[in-house]
């Protein structure tokens, strides 16, 4: 295996200065271009890369962006960490992604790892075991150390950064009114991510809309145990008296149609049913679920966005605002 080659070495064989070979590489207008051509061909010759930490201690920027995520399994982020990877490798940035797992010790970890390590920015989707336990004292070090932080669709106000949601609440109030419109009254609303603040906005939506309807009754299910979702759901579909559900996440969704399919409901007849994320389970469903879509890839390229225009300096005189991304309603064959 031919060795690395430096620097050094190249100004050596090619008896030039450092400099003369470091201002050829980056084509300056003032080496000749025959110089130029000589450095160049025998850079390519060895392979010749530049020494990154090198390069970032002098710049002082790693052209990195830390992602911290709570989970990848999930459709949505997954779509989401596509669109910010898209949109960071077009401004010519790399990306480190961690995934908590949710949990708050990881996220801790991990982002004093990626701090140390001296990333330029983070890109944030809180864990729920943060937002339970309301804890941010390490964003608040990143805070103190000026390094920029873009939080995205599960976020805090108690962090002064850059946000990037969507309209939770009201993609809600437009779920639960086309279930009522399409004549719906005793209405479900089942999560199994009831401790997040995506979830919470989404129950605040659902109930502006229900708290003022005399002709609807609303019901709710929180389940929060991963291996008893099925059989909860199963038991609460069996026991209510119910013509629809929105399931305010789609693992819920989904459940819900399974489970109402297996005690011999018809859907959408005897129930309708709606969920949040239009990721594969929606898709797949049997019949296909309808869904509130919020448009994952374009939220996490508008994160990436506002970051690499701080890190680049496009911002002028920068206060931090949250920007709101429009949900769709997409409608399919779980409902009338």
């Amino acid at each position: 295996m031919r060795k690395k080659v430096t620097l050094k070495q190249l100004a050596k064989e090619l008896n030039l200065s450092i400099s003369t070979v470091s201002k050829s590489l980056k084509n300056d207008p003032e080496i000749s271009q025959k110089t130029i051509n000589r450095v160049h061909e025998l850079a390519n010759f060895y392979n010749y890369k530049p020494n990154a930490l090198a390069v970032s201690l002098k710049s002082n920027k790693t052209k990195t962006i830390g992602i911290i995520l709570p989970e990848i399994l999930n459709h949505f982020f997954a779509k989401a960490l596509f669109g910010i990877e898209q949109e960071a490798s077009k401004r010519g940035y790399k990306i480190v992604t961690c995934i908590t797992n949710e949990s708050y010790k990881k996220e801790v970890e991990y982002v004093e790892m990626l701090n140390y390590s001296s990333v330029d920015g983070f890109i944030v989707a809180l864990s729920q075991e943060t937002q339970v336990l309301n804890k941010f004292d390490h964003y608040q070090v990143l805070n103190r150390d000026n390094v920029p932080v873009v939080m995205f669709d599960r976020v805090s106000d108690e962090i002064d950064c850059d946000k990037v949601v969507v309209d939770d609440k009201e993609a809600s109030k437009n779920a639960i009114q086309y279930l009522i419109d399409t004549g719906c009254t005793r209405i479900a609303m089942i999560t199994t991510i009831g401790d997040l603040s995506v979830a919470k906005l989404r129950l605040e939506g659902v109930k502006e809309v229900t708290d003022n309807n005399e002709k609807v009754s609303l019901i709710e299910l929180s389940v929060k145990d991963a291996d008893t979702f099925e059989n909860k759901i199963e038991n609460f579909l069996k026991n209510n008296d119910i013509d629809a559900v929105l399931g305010l996440d789609e693992t819920a969704a989904a459940v819900t149609i399974n489970m109402s399919l297996k005690l011999g409901y018809k859907i959408p007849s005897d129930i309708s049913v709606i969920g949040f994320t239009d990721g594969l389970l929606s898709k797949h469903s049997y019949p296909k679920l309808t869904t509130v879509s919020q448009h994952a890839e374009d939220l996490g390229a508008r994160a990436a966005q506002i970051l690499v225009n701080q890190l680049d300096d496009l911002t002028e005189n920068h206060k931090t605002k949250t920007e709101v991304i429009k949900t769709s309603l997409i409608v399919r064959d779980s409902t009338n």
